[in-house]
């Protein structure tokens, strides 16, 4: 299973990429989308959502399962990847090029304090 090195991650497997305006793109890892199976329905946070960190925000649902997608930092919702709802699947073809949202996260975010690839493959293995 592939963790890229310059993405962050939570113990709840979700992805976090630190964008260059600030922003931070949440997509769910290759250990959750293998776990789940063929993904079926996604559904998103609206645009424009204020979230608290570690809410429940997003939902990937699975022939298997259905899992809850946990916000990684407080802020506002900035931006869905509609492609995805779509095309659920593109979540098990490629689940990093496959984000699900962007959070413009609140003052104090520290992505430093997620896990880095290393801290997250043992988190489960």
């Amino acid at each position: 299973m592939k963790h890229p090195n310059n993405l962050k991650y939570t113990e709840s497997h979700e992805w976090i990429r630190t964008e260059s305006d600030g922003t931070i793109t949440v997509g769910i890892t290759d250990h959750a989308q293998d776990a789940l199976g063929d993904l079926v329905f996604i559904e998103l946070p609206e645009v424009g959502r204020k979230l608290a960190a570690e809410e429940a925000c997003a939902v990937v649902e699975s022939v298997k399962a259905a899992s809850d997608v946990y916000a990684p930092a407080a802020g506002e919702v900035v931006a869905v990847n509609e492609a995805v709802v779509d095309a659920p699947g593109d979540l098990n073809k490629d689940p990093y090029a496959a984000w699900l949202f962007r959070i413009k996260p609140a003052a104090g975010f520290d992505a430093g304090k997620l896990l880095d690839a290393a801290a997250y493959q043992k988190s489960f293995s």
